[in-house]
């Protein structure tokens, strides 16, 4: 029973992280849209790779702590 414990709180660990990466994921669109971020910063080889792995990574975080949800029923 308390590793299960411990597993939500990691689920719920990861589930913060997530939704305070989304929010300012979101943010930094809308500054985009609103043309106070120039687009060209990010159009580097260098920052296309850094951002492609931070989605991947974001994507494999929320993988996990849907398995560890999916699993705690």
């Amino acid at each position: 029973m308390e590793g299960m414990r411990k597993l939500v709180r990691l689920s719920l660990a990861i589930g913060g992280f997530l939704i305070i990466t989304s929010l300012i994921l979101t943010g930094t669109i809308f500054l985009i849209l609103m043309n106070m971020i120039d687009v060209e910063v990010f159009s580097d080889p260098v920052s296309t790779s850094v951002l492609t792995m931070i989605f991947l990574s974001i994507g494999i975080l929320d993988l996990i702590a849907g398995i560890i949800l999916l699993m705690k029923k």
